[in-house]
């Protein structure tokens, strides 16, 4: 898989963050959808396939990543 370019990427935060930086943001890229930490922007991002982030939000929105 190719580095996807971020320097231009719009990041934006979920309406229910807090605003304490204890969330998650998400830029919309030409290979999909991009992930990275509030608190640590410069860190490792994580990149989803657009037909895999669908099943992602589901599998967290219903706590399917519980053990």
């Amino acid at each position: 898989m190719n580095t996807p370019d971020l320097s231009n990427a719009a990041w934006r935060t979920s309406s229910y963050s807090s605003g304490q930086g204890a969330c998650v943001e998400v830029a919309q890229t030409s290979d999909g959808i991009a992930t990275r930490d509030t608190k640590h922007r410069t860190g490792p991002v994580l990149v989803f396939p657009s037909k895999s982030w669908g099943s992602f939000i589901r599998g967290a929105g219903a706590d399917g990543f519980r053990p």
